[in-house]
Protein backbone atom coordinates (compact mmCIF):
# COMPACT_ATOMS: atom_id res chain seq x y z
CA UNK A 1 0.00 0.00 0.00
CA UNK A 2 1.43 3.24 -0.86
CA UNK A 3 1.80 6.34 1.73
CA UNK A 4 2.49 9.75 1.34
CA UNK A 5 3.54 11.84 4.31
CA UNK A 6 3.49 15.70 4.06
CA UNK A 7 5.71 17.82 6.24
CA UNK A 8 7.39 21.15 6.62
CA UNK A 9 3.95 23.86 6.10
CA UNK A 10 3.60 26.38 8.19
CA UNK A 11 3.34 30.30 8.65
CA UNK A 12 5.46 33.01 6.99
CA UNK A 13 5.43 36.53 6.05
CA UNK A 14 4.83 37.55 1.75
CA UNK A 15 8.02 37.35 0.46
CA UNK A 16 9.25 34.44 2.37
CA UNK A 17 9.95 31.06 1.69
CA UNK A 18 9.01 27.45 2.48
CA UNK A 19 9.86 23.95 2.08
CA UNK A 20 7.71 21.03 1.75
CA UNK A 21 8.51 17.04 1.73
CA UNK A 22 6.68 14.34 0.53
CA UNK A 23 7.51 11.01 1.83
CA UNK A 24 6.48 7.86 -0.25
CA UNK A 25 6.40 4.33 0.84
CA UNK A 26 5.55 0.73 -0.47
CA UNK A 27 5.91 1.79 -4.17
CA UNK A 28 5.93 -0.85 -6.64
CA UNK A 29 8.40 -1.14 -9.71
CA UNK A 30 6.34 0.72 -11.77
CA UNK A 31 6.38 4.10 -10.51
CA UNK A 32 4.09 7.01 -11.91
CA UNK A 33 3.92 10.73 -11.79
CA UNK A 34 3.97 12.61 -8.79
CA UNK A 35 2.81 16.09 -7.94
CA UNK A 36 1.56 18.88 -5.20
CA UNK A 37 -1.90 20.16 -5.19
CA UNK A 38 -3.20 22.60 -2.91
CA UNK A 39 -7.36 23.76 -1.62
CA UNK A 40 -8.21 26.75 -0.11
CA UNK A 41 -11.06 27.29 1.40
CA UNK A 42 -14.15 27.61 -0.30
CA UNK A 43 -12.06 26.66 -3.56
CA UNK A 44 -11.64 23.59 -5.31
CA UNK A 45 -8.48 21.34 -5.66
CA UNK A 46 -5.99 22.93 -7.71
CA UNK A 47 -2.90 21.42 -9.32
CA UNK A 48 0.59 23.49 -8.18
CA UNK A 49 3.63 21.06 -9.96
CA UNK A 50 3.78 17.86 -11.15
CA UNK A 51 6.48 15.84 -12.86
CA UNK A 52 6.25 13.06 -14.65
CA UNK A 53 8.43 9.16 -14.90
CA UNK A 54 10.42 10.65 -17.31
CA UNK A 55 11.72 13.77 -15.39
CA UNK A 56 9.82 16.29 -16.73
CA UNK A 57 7.78 18.71 -14.66
CA UNK A 58 4.70 21.08 -15.46
CA UNK A 59 4.16 24.30 -13.01
CA UNK A 60 1.29 26.58 -12.51
CA UNK A 61 0.77 30.06 -14.46
CA UNK A 62 0.27 31.19 -11.24
CA UNK A 63 4.17 29.83 -9.16
CA UNK A 64 6.04 29.72 -12.19
CA UNK A 65 9.66 30.90 -12.07
CA UNK A 66 8.54 30.97 -7.49
CA UNK A 67 8.27 27.50 -7.12
CA UNK A 68 10.29 24.65 -7.79
CA UNK A 69 10.03 20.87 -7.53
CA UNK A 70 12.29 17.88 -7.23
CA UNK A 71 11.95 14.38 -6.81
CA UNK A 72 14.61 11.98 -5.30
CA UNK A 73 14.43 8.27 -6.43
CA UNK A 74 16.55 7.35 -3.79
CA UNK A 75 15.24 8.45 -1.34
CA UNK A 76 11.68 8.39 -2.45
CA UNK A 77 10.59 12.05 -1.28
CA UNK A 78 9.07 14.76 -3.36
CA UNK A 79 10.04 18.30 -2.51
CA UNK A 80 8.31 21.79 -3.39
CA UNK A 81 10.74 24.67 -2.81
CA UNK A 82 8.38 27.61 -2.88
CA UNK A 83 9.86 31.35 -2.74
CA UNK A 84 8.34 34.50 -3.06
CA UNK A 85 5.32 33.18 -0.98
CA UNK A 86 2.37 35.30 -1.69
CA UNK A 87 -1.16 35.41 0.61
CA UNK A 88 -2.92 33.91 -2.41
CA UNK A 89 -0.81 30.68 -1.43
CA UNK A 90 -2.42 30.18 1.39
CA UNK A 91 -3.76 26.71 1.58
CA UNK A 92 -3.58 23.44 2.44
CA UNK A 93 -0.90 21.46 0.11
CA UNK A 94 -1.46 17.39 -0.69
CA UNK A 95 1.05 15.06 -2.18
CA UNK A 96 0.28 12.70 -4.84
CA UNK A 97 1.07 9.60 -6.83
CA UNK A 98 -0.37 9.17 -10.05
CA UNK A 99 -1.38 5.87 -11.86
CA UNK A 100 0.26 7.09 -15.20
CA UNK A 101 3.60 7.97 -16.48
CA UNK A 102 2.26 11.77 -17.02
CA UNK A 103 -0.97 12.92 -15.07
CA UNK A 104 -0.84 17.21 -15.62
CA UNK A 105 -3.07 18.25 -13.43
CA UNK A 106 -5.64 15.89 -13.86
CA UNK A 107 -7.10 15.44 -9.69
CA UNK A 108 -8.73 12.24 -10.73
CA UNK A 109 -5.76 10.69 -12.60
CA UNK A 110 -3.85 10.69 -9.08
CA UNK A 111 -5.03 7.60 -6.77
CA UNK A 112 -3.02 8.43 -3.72
CA UNK A 113 -2.58 11.55 -1.64
CA UNK A 114 -0.88 12.59 1.24
CA UNK A 115 -2.89 14.07 4.45
CA UNK A 116 -1.76 17.35 3.60
CA UNK A 117 0.29 20.11 5.21
CA UNK A 118 -1.30 24.04 6.11
CA UNK A 119 0.78 26.94 4.39
CA UNK A 120 -0.18 30.04 5.89
CA UNK A 121 1.16 33.29 4.16
CA UNK A 122 0.03 36.37 6.12
CA UNK A 123 1.51 39.68 7.47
Amino acid sequence: QVQLVESGGGSVQPGGSLRLSCAVTGYTRTNGCMGWFRQAPGKTREGVATINVDGTTLYADSVKGRFTLSKDNAKNTLSLQMNSLKSEDTAVYYCASGRFGACGFVVSFYNYWGQGTQVTVSS
